[in-house]
């Protein structure tokens, strides 16, 4: 049985990336978190030289009208607080899995999972996935792999009806019966 998908660890480290980012950036800067603050700190090694700093900083910097709700050319705490509320509670787009999963110490194979996999996690098809949402795909996955299981044991097991072949066989029930005739 393969492993579920479980997306709680993908949401937690964006938090925890961009609520760092922007704690390193207001504390480096007296004046807070500006776009201009945030450009400086693109090349600052104090930010860059964290685990999140670079990428997350950067996706600061692009995202800056997004996330400074009342316009005031600053980013609050309670504004990316807000952001953060947001993401937990709306999802995560494809482009934000892209730009901040690899940071978070996602595996690659869940984020390439994901993004595979996208429209097919994403149940209401409002462009971001949950982490209900990618939770409940794993068990599908699960589950589908079962029934799997479940249909080849079942046509294993057929031979004492259709015959003495035990090979595998990945065609329906129906098709099973047909397997002499054809060869």
């Amino acid at each position: 049985m393969g492993k579920r998908l479980d997306g709680s660890s993908l949401f937690s480290n964006i938090n925890t990336g961009l609520t760092n980012s922007f704690s390193q950036i207001a504390n480096q800067y007296s004046d807070g978190v500006t776009l201009e603050n945030l450009n400086k700190a693109l090349t600052n090694t104090n930010i860059t030289n964290t685990a999140y700093g670079a990428t997350f900083a950067s996706y600061l910097n692009s995202n800056f009208s997004s996330v400074d709700k009342n316009g005031d050319g600053k980013i609050s705490a309670d504004e990316i607080q807000s952001f953060m509320n947001n993401i937990a509670t709306q999802g995560l787009t494809r482009e934000q899995i892209m730009a901040l999963g690899s940071t978070t110490g996602m595996t690659n194979s869940l984020q390439e999972t994901v993004l595979a996999h996208f429209d097919d996690i994403d149940k209401n098809h409002d462009g971001k996935v949950t982490n209900q949402e990618i939770n409940s795909y794993g068990v599908e996955s699960e589950v589908e792999k079962q029934k799997i299981a479940d249909r080849n044991r079942i046509i294993n097991n057929m031979s004492m009806f259709y015959g003495d072949s035990t090979e595998k066989y990945e065609g329906s029930l129906l098709d099973y019966k047909y397997l002499d005739e054809e060869s």
